[in-house]
């Protein structure tokens, strides 16, 4: 078998990824897109394809639409060669022919109920799926085609296939993601759970210092009055004075021009008797004077965190749309006049926004009120993504036509 063409082949079935409209959305799960190969297999075959003609026969049927037998058999044929190309071991024969089967009857049924429910995969999207293919490929989509055409695969049954999986994609989109919902109370209690995660070994703390050396030689008298230049600075910490200053003035460390800053680092990184001081305080804290070898040391927890956790902070937005697709019974244009007057009757208060989405929308959100919960940037496509950053807290925009079709959002 060619290789660019098993190389689809496990990429499609690895599920490709199809920009959706609430996200980058795995199309199908493990068993996914199925470029037809069905003449390369048959050429890898031989003799055995006058056989499969004459002998094919339906054995299954999807409310009136058949599988047949060569359908199967060729899948089957497909799954066998890819798991010899990476030398797996093949399950017995009669395991990957119920399994085949079985994958293909939930296929063609979640196909029937996508086209049934007015699903519908433009050719914008289905260019977009083609190019998509071709890039993780590193190639052109011309030579893309040109290949597959070597193989005995025509661009019309490969976009073809294409399609099936973009609506099967919509069709998951609709059905089950718009149901999966992540509560603030989840993310409330995640965060909880990380922070009262007190190992000590998980923990990175950024501390600031004041140092007031001790020479090895000095007396009692000595070490008393460092000792009272410590508790002054201390007094002066805890007064609300400056702590950057105050370890200017008074620290003996390196660190004294930097505010006395040690850094971000793993408690490992760090002396146990300074360990000990801050690990059960709040970020802010200060310690009371520790005694060490170098003197006295007066520490400030700058920052404290769970290593586990990121650090990262993302600007998310959250909104809610109305999506109108368009379809032989509604164009483009009928489209955005219909969101236009939702507009006006939202500006003019004749109406709610969520009773709007439940009522039109053709989305899987419509059932929460067009919700799309919080997003991170990128999560939308770019022609709804920009409109939706230019847009004020509850602004409305006007209609915005996307490859999924055309929106209103707020």
């Amino acid at each position: 078998m060619n290789t660019l063409l098993f190389a689809l082949q496990r990429l499609l079935c690895a599920g490709l990824f199809i920009l959706g409209a609430s996200a980058l959305v795995p199309v199908v799960q493990a068993q996914a897109l199925r470029p037809s190969t069905a003449l390369s297999a048959q050429r890898s075959l031989g003799s055995a394809e006058p056989a499969q003609k004459g002998g094919d026969f339906i054995v299954a049927v999807v409310n009136s639409e058949p599988i047949t037998n060569n359908e199967v058999r060729l899948q089957v044929l497909r799954f066998e060669q890819q798991l010899a190309l990476q030398g797996t071991p093949l399950p017995p024969r009669r395991e990957v022919t119920a399994s085949v089967l079985e994958r293909l009857v939930v296929e063609r049924a979640q196909l029937q109920v996508a086209r049934d429910t007015g699903l519908r995969a433009d050719d914008a999207a289905l260019d977009l799926a083609e190019q998509t293919v071709a890039r993780q490929n590193q190639i052109s989509v011309t030579e893309m085609r040109r290949r597959l055409g070597l193989d005995g695969v025509s661009v019309e049954k490969f976009r073809s296939d294409l399609r099936e999986q973009i609506l099967l994609g919509r069709l998951r989109e609709r059905e089950i993601e718009a149901r999966v919902r992540i509560s603030e109370a989840d993310l409330d209690q995640f965060i909880r759970e990380q922070q009262g995660n007190t190992d000590i070994a998980n923990l990175e703390i950024n501390l600031a210092q004041i140092l007031v050396a001790v020479p090895e030689s000095a007396n009692e008298t000595q070490i008393n009055a460092l000792a009272a230049r410590a508790k002054r600075a201390l007094e002066r910490a805890r007064a609300g004075e400056d702590f950057a200053a105050l370890a200017r003035e008074f620290s003996d460390s390196a660190e004294r021009n930097n505010g006395g800053l040690l850094g971000l680092r793993s408690t490992q990184r760090y002396p146990d008797l300074f360990v000990s001081a801050v690990s059960a305080l709040p970020v802010g804290a200060i310690t009371e004077p520790l005694r060490s070898g170098a003197g006295f040391h007066i520490l400030k927890l700058i920052e404290k965190k769970n290593a586990g956790v990121p650090s990262v902070t993302v600007t998310q937005t959250r909104a809610r749309h109305i999506l109108l697709r368009p379809s032989p019974q509604l164009s483009e244009r009928e489209a955005v006049a219909r969101l236009a007057e939702f507009k006006q009757r939202l500006l003019s208060s004749q109406t709610f926004f969520a009773n709007l989405a439940r009522e039109h929308s053709q989305d899987g959100s419509a059932q929460s009120g067009g919700d799309l919960g919080w997003a991170n940037p990128g999560q939308f496509v770019p022609e709804f993504e920009d409109v939706l950053n230019t847009l004020a807290p509850n602004q409305i925009s006007d209609p915005v036509v996307s490859r999924f079709g055309v929106h209103l959002i707020q």
